[in-house]
């Protein structure tokens, strides 16, 4: 049975406030949230939910964004994945994105969602698959099961949200949280203007600057030194890449996050302490238990 209309309504509501929120944040440039010492005192940052609630509201908890007006939460990455309607397997991971629209229009200043790979491949109709599965279809099957005949009018609701959403963060002018970067800057670079403007159809299709940010993989150090140069930062902070640890830190500029598995982790600073990569490293901890990591073998490459 579809929910109730009643239902159908709060959800499209919270959509539609959070894109508003999105628009209105007073930290935006464009599509670039920058925090600064004068808007911040710390920030909290997980990536790649994929439809793991638990996780979203651990995560919830310790930022506890009620209690601390000056903290900020950065996360990114909820569609696709995660468990499934009964019987069927049609995705319930809109629902995280519904928990993420509520969360924003709750606390629009403190907490940032960012757009990711898979949440674009739902703006653009790109298909992902997994496992012979796409997971898109999957994602649909969902709403439908979920709000019948009003389906499409809550996945329009969603979409729009999405388009308002961020590309990166930047934190005190060191640190750039984004879902990925983009490969070869080091070789053909990349149009950071879209960082500054509104993007365009054109950004978002495959090749384009906003598919390019959101899809890459190339953790080699040169590139990430590039981007980093690019943006003029010296720590890039991202998701995208599944960690069987819950991190990985693939170079001396990037740090990866992952927070969709059982070793999930999420990294939490204070920015009057300006924490160096390595130090950033040192603060990765386990959701589970709210642990550092560096009890643990890191390995932080020299180069």
């Amino acid at each position: 049975m579809a929910a109730a209309k009643k239902t159908i309504d709060e959800v499209i509501k919270h959509f539609r406030s959070a894109e508003v929120a999105n628009r209105e944040n007073l930290a935006r440039r464009g599509n670039i949230v920058n925090l600064t010492r004068d808007s911040a005192e710390e920030i909290v940052v997980s990536a790649d939910l994929h439809g793991n609630r638990l996780n979203f509201s651990r995560l919830v908890d310790v930022a506890d964004l009620e209690h601390h007006p000056k903290r900020h939460l950065i996360m990114h990455e909820v569609c696709h994945g995660g468990p499934t309607y009964p019987n069927s397997l049609a995705c319930m991971s809109h629902q995280l994105l519904e928990d993420v629209a509520k969360l924003k229009s709750r606390f629009p200043e403190q907490f940032h969602f960012l757009l990711g790979n898979h949440e674009l491949a739902e703006l653009t109709d790109f298909p992902i698959l997994k496992g012979g599965k796409v997971l898109n279809l999957m994602y649909r099957d969902g709403l439908q099961a979920m709000y019948g005949d009003s389906a499409e009018e809550v996945r329009t609701a969603s979409q729009t949200f999405l388009r308002s959403c961020p590309l990166a963060v930047r934190i005190d002018g060191r640190v750039l949280i984004s879902h990925s970067i983009p490969t070869r800057v080091d070789l053909c670079s990349f149009d950071r203007s879209v960082l500054e403007r509104e993007y365009e159809a054109s950004d978002m299709r495959e090749g384009g600057s906003v598919f390019r940010l959101l899809w890459g993989r190339d953790y080699r150090p040169e590139n990430a030194a590039a981007f980093a140069n690019l943006m003029e930062v010296d720590v890039l902070l991202q998701g995208h890449e599944p960690c069987a640890d819950g991190f990985m830190v693939p170079n001396k500029h990037q740090i990866i996050l992952d927070c969709c598995n059982q070793r999930a982790t999420y990294l939490q600073w204070r920015l009057d302490e300006s924490p160096t990569h390595a130090q950033l490293v040192a603060r990765i901890s386990r959701l589970a238990d709210r642990k550092p990591v560096c009890t643990e073998s890191v390995n932080v490459p020299a180069r």
